[in-house]
């Protein structure tokens, strides 16, 4: 579990002026966490690591182009690692293959990714918000989200056709801002 005292916003400004230590603070921080969601999310360690290792790479590359008033550090470090996750899943690196009925299942769980980017009361409030969504809207957010897939894939997964599949994740997602904000 992360520190919550840890300070990712000053330390990726560290990490923008070149501080390698602020750095490898951060690694020693988020890498364990960060491989174990690339780890559950693409079925596989070595693929997982090759995305944790680009993704503090980006994260050191990139580190000016974190602004705390767009949001947490610890989020857009997580951000990162998605992408790369997202984009090994996309170009077919994954081998471990889940049924649809993973994804449900997070709802009732602790799911990695959302334990890891918000705290406890985000979280509840994140995970009450999507029960409340009609399964055919929450089930393609969720296959998106957690799995990666796009418009067509899900459209693809769920028999339905793509402009449906578009609809559903429009509305969903505004339910769930709607409710979010409430």
């Amino acid at each position: 579990m992360a520190d919550r005292d840890f300070d990712y916003d000053s330390t990726l400004e560290a990490c923008a002026r070149g501080d390698e230590r602020a750095f490898q603070t951060l690694y020693r921080q988020e890498a364990g966490q960060l491989l174990g969601l690339a780890i559950s999310m693409l079925g596989r360690r070595d693929i997982a690591e090759d995305c944790l290792h680009d993704a503090f790479v980006l994260i050191w590359r990139n580190a000016g182009r974190f602004q705390r008033r767009l949001g947490s550090g610890r989020a857009w470090v997580h951000s990162i690692l998605r992408y790369r996750v997202l984009n090994a899943l996309r170009s077919g690196k994954r081998l471990v293959e889940m049924d649809d009925g993973f994804i449900e299942t997070l709802l009732d769980e602790r799911p990695q990714a959302e334990q890891l980017a918000l705290d406890e009361g985000e979280r509840r409030l994140l995970r009450s918000c999507l029960q409340r969504l009609e399964p055919p809207r929450r089930h393609p957010i969720l296959l998106a989200f957690y799995r990666g897939l796009s418009h067509e894939q899900i459209a693809s997964r769920l028999s339905k056709p793509l402009g449906t599949i578009k609809g559903r994740i429009r509305a969903g997602l505004r339910a769930l801002q709607e409710c979010l904000q409430a």
